[in-house]
């Protein structure tokens, strides 16, 4: 027979209650009967801090210091976040023939589940990242009305948040995420995550039934992005288990691509499981997947089908792409390279920790903050390994957006012993051991490669940050589970492991001279790397209450800069004497302002100075980190509001394919070429003028880039001496297409003056643009911005959409460009695109360095 509904989630009309309010057992609490109309109501997924937020139990954690008014679960036992969660659902009673299963695709950290009164583990199932799956079939309510109950428990020990990173480690004795007992980026989470944090789902089956499809595919040789591919090798298989009591059943297992149907005989004795290999498919001229920058993501689905005696029994809808992805060995960097279809990637990477710091995950959310990596011109996205196995929701996003991902698995340098630590409790010795079940860990392992290897953009599994996990785990993970589940992708060790760049290592994360960028040679595979990044005023304002905002200034009586509490327990990292050298800010406005000019710089820099070195000195770089799951203040493109700030923008700049920039130490302007061919007959135009003066061309250049290469240095340190005296000015370079006349890229650079500092931006005059925003379709606005021929430079414009009524930002937008300088005479054009319609209740915010803020109606 074929099912109506082959599975559904469960994942409304829930309630939960603490454990120790109810008192009851869990086959008198999982009755229809029992009355539980009187709990809360639950949100599933979800932790139990997350519920209590929801029913307004406790105030935001986000915002100022009301996290500490939340009660820590180090303080007040395991039995205050110990929770029960129950729901009714319809469940049809199992015709004939048919099986039905549960499945927690993630728990919190241990649970015992109850259905109809009958209890479905043995013992609590134990582990965050381990899937658990029962079959219900026996216990499902004939009626069809069905009362699951299920009761989690926290982790335990749970550490304490002593201010370490993950507190004094103790929190690492179990297979759960480390962050939560406090980092340099956050706060204690007091609860630690316990909850159903992840899926629940209903599954309807034949007897027969499949599980964990595994496709592979083989890409030989180099591949162009364009024109008529070679074959590709395509194998699937599937895990098939018999869940009858007695008995031998057969089927077939099959599947469809591209119009070819491939098949194979299956056969399994009663309450047994088999790997069933269908025939290799050679697919004639795929379409092929590659990363963002390089090519499309061509993605392909196809359903796998179980049938017996020629009736539907199963199916599992599969997408994935078609890639390969391989690691060699860079002799000359003495790091590894990635390839994606033979084709070297330079990588382009943001570290990311999770998307929200209680574990509330949307497809929506995943969509728009891994767009937001692929619009600043990323191609990977590291998965830091004291957080989560990132979820499918996560992958399909970085499939869509052609982010590669290398996910960690749960192990931290920090918790497990790298390094002596005089704020954990155990030593060096003892931590390294942690876990206490490494059988829970290898198992964890299993399930997680199983649920994301079909994902075409997970490109590396690592063993932990910055520390191996134990020696049995290790060779459980290398030796055996990878080569039998998972044999298409690189394995690293730990995150700055030599086997990923010799003499490894990473940082610095603090705010650097831009030179340093370009003059320091950092390690050739820098798995960490990053800076400052605070948002402007009106992203402060949304977690800082009014009496906070103050301006961080320097005691000289303290020898100290003073910042305030709030920012202190907001893990502010510092802008210290770098933001000086713009004014020194006068209020909160003038400061967050700066902080934008200082962002920018130093994420394109970042970017900027690795490029130039692609391929000789390094094979990649990784930001960290790109984002944040509270409201941290540092190390960000975006709040976690998803409201972009200038680190952004610079970034996207700094990495573009075809990108044109500036050495501040050679004095050159170079133009680096990332992509697979070579860029012929472009034109680079440059023109250097102090701020208040008129532009001075620079003659233009007409150069060839080689694929993969930088070009050769035109050198501009005379011409900028003589014009840029006294307060420094600005250089602006262009790269054209000389065939079309088309622009390539923009890069507008606001250069110092003899002594370190920004002069020359104080006197600016007031630049008068003229702004036309015109609505296309329902969801996109485009924006041209027009600066009058003998006016000012417009410097360093911001624009936004925002609410008609409040003025209040509306979030989020992703553009393809902000913080734009436009020079006298010349129009940008910008367009802005927000998942959602807009008309009616959008309006335009312009504003700048120089340009005062307006609010313009959108045509």
């Amino acid at each position: 027979m074929l099912f109506a509904q082959k599975q559904h989630e469960l994942n409304s009309e829930w309630m939960c209650i603490r454990a120790a309010d109810l008192n009851k057992p869990g086959d008198s609490i999982s009755k229809t009967e029992f009355l539980i109309s009187n709990w809360l109501p639950a949100i599933v997924p979800g932790t139990v801090l997350a519920n209590q937020l929801f029913n307004k139990q406790i105030p935001d954690p986000f915002y100022g210091m009301n996290n500490e008014l939340i009660p820590d679960i180090f303080k007040t036992g395991a039995a205050y976040y110990t929770y029960w969660f129950a729901t009714d659902f319809k469940e049809p009673y199992p015709a004939k023939g048919e099986a039905v299963f549960i499945n927690f695709r993630g728990v919190n950290y241990s649970f015992e589940v109850w259905l109809n009164g009958k209890k479905l583990n043995d013992k609590p199932d134990s582990g965050m990242f381990c899937s658990s799956s029962y079959d219900i079939t026996p216990y499902l309510a004939a009626s069809g009305d069905n009362r699951l109950a299920v009761i989690v428990y926290p982790p335990s020990p749970v550490g304490n948040p002593n201010n370490g990173q993950g507190g004094d480690g103790m929190i690492a004795h179990s297979v759960t995420n480390q962050y939560v007992a406090g980092w340099d980026w956050i706060q204690p989470i007091r609860d630690r995550n316990t909850g159903i944090w992840d899926k629940v789902i209903i599954k309807r089956t034949g007897m027969l039934h499949l599980e964990h499809p595994h496709i592979i595919t083989v890409v030989p040789g180099r591949r162009n992005v364009g024109g008529k591919q070679w074959a590709a090798t395509i194998k699937v298989s599937a895990e098939v288990e018999n869940t009858a009591d007695t008995g031998e059943l057969s089927g077939v297992l099959e599947y469809e691509l591209e119009g070819h149907k491939v098949s194979t005989k299956v056969k399994l004795e009663a309450h047994s499981t088999e790997e069933v290999k269908l025939p290799e498919l050679q697919l004639d001229n795929p379409k092929l997947w590659w990363p963002n920058g390089y090519g499309d993501q061509n993605l392909y689905t196809l359903k796998l089908r179980l049938f017996v005696n020629k009736k539907l029994a199963d199916e599992e809808e599969v997408t994935f792409g078609i890639r390969q992805i391989t690691t060699p060995w860079n002799a000359k960097t003495q790091s590894r390279e990635i390839r994606v279809n033979g084709q070297k990637i330079f990588i382009k990477g943001g570290n990311w920790i999770l998307s929200d710091e209680l574990l509330r995950f949307t497809k929506e959310r995943y969509d728009a903050e891994v767009r937001f990596h692929h619009d600043m011109n990323l191609n990977l996205i590291r998965v830091w390994g004291g957080g989560i196995t990132e979820r499918p929701e996560f992958y399909d996003a970085c499939d869509k957006y052609g982010l590669l991902v290398m996910q960690d698995f749960w192990a931290s340098g920090d918790c497990n012993g790298r390094w002596y630590d005089p704020l954990k409790q155990e030593d060096t010795n003892a931590r390294r051991k942690y876990p206490d079940d490494h059988g829970l860990f290898i198992r964890s392992v299993e399930d997680q490669v199983k649920l994301l290897r079909n994902h075409p953009s997970l490109a590396i599994w690592c063993g932990g940050n910055e520390i191996r996990p134990p020696a049995d785990i290790l060779a459980a993970i290398k030796d055996s589970l990878l080569p039998q589940l998972d044999t298409g992708r690189c394995f690293l060790e730990f995150s700055n492991d030599d086997s990923m760049s010799l003499h490894g290592g990473d940082g610095p994360y603090t705010i650097q001279p831009l030179s340093y960028f370009w003059e320091h040679k950092s390690f050739p595979f820098n798995s960490e790397i990053g800076s400052v990044g605070i948002g402007d005023m009106e992203s402060l304002e949304k977690f800082l209450p009014e009496a906070n905002l103050k301006v961080p200034y320097y005691s000289t009586a303290e020898k100290k800069w003073i910042v305030d509490s709030a920012w202190q327990y907001h893990r502010y990292m510092g802008y210290d004497s770098i933001i000086e050298a713009y004014g020194h800010a006068v209020d909160m406005e003038d400061f967050t302002t700066k902080a934008q000019l200082v962002n920018y710089d130093q994420y394109r820099a970042l970017m900027e100075g690795a490029t130039a070195r692609a391929w000789d000195w390094y094979t990649g770089i990784i930001i960290w980190k790109t984002q944040n799951p509270w409201t941290a203040m540092r190390g960000q493109m975006y709040d976690c509001y998803l409201d972009p700030n200038a680190c952004l923008f610079g970034t996207m700049e700094g990495s573009k394919p075809v990108h044109i920039m500036y050495d501040p130490i050679k004095r050159n302007i170079l133009v680096a070429n990332n992509l697979f061919k070579a860029t012929a007959k472009l034109e680079v135009r440059m023109a250097a003028y102090g701020y208040t003066g008129t532009a001075i061309p620079l003659p233009s250049k007409l150069i060839t880039v080689l694929a993969t290469k930088c070009s050769a240095g035109i050198p501009v340190g005379k011409v900028l001496d003589s014009v840029l005296q006294g307060h420094g000015g600005l250089l602006q370079l262009s790269l054209v297409d000389s065939a079309s006349n088309s622009v390539i890229d923009e890069n507008t650079y606001w250069l110092a003056d003899k002594a370190g500092a920004y002069s020359g931006l104080a006197g600016l005059p007031g630049a008068p643009l003229q702004v036309v925003a015109t609505y296309h379709g329902s969801d996109t606005v485009e924006v041209t911005l027009i600066n009058q021929t003998n006016g000012p430079l417009a410097f360093f414009t911001r624009v936004s959409l925002v609410d008609s009524i409040s003025r209040k930002r509306i979030l989020p937008v992703f553009y393809t460009d902000n913080y734009v300088s436009i020079p006298a005479g010349g129009v940008k054009t910008i367009r802005l695109q927000h998942n959602g319609k807009l008309a009616n209740k959008a309006m335009l915010c312009v504003e700048g360095w120089n340009v005062k803020k307006q609010y313009i109606d959108i045509k």
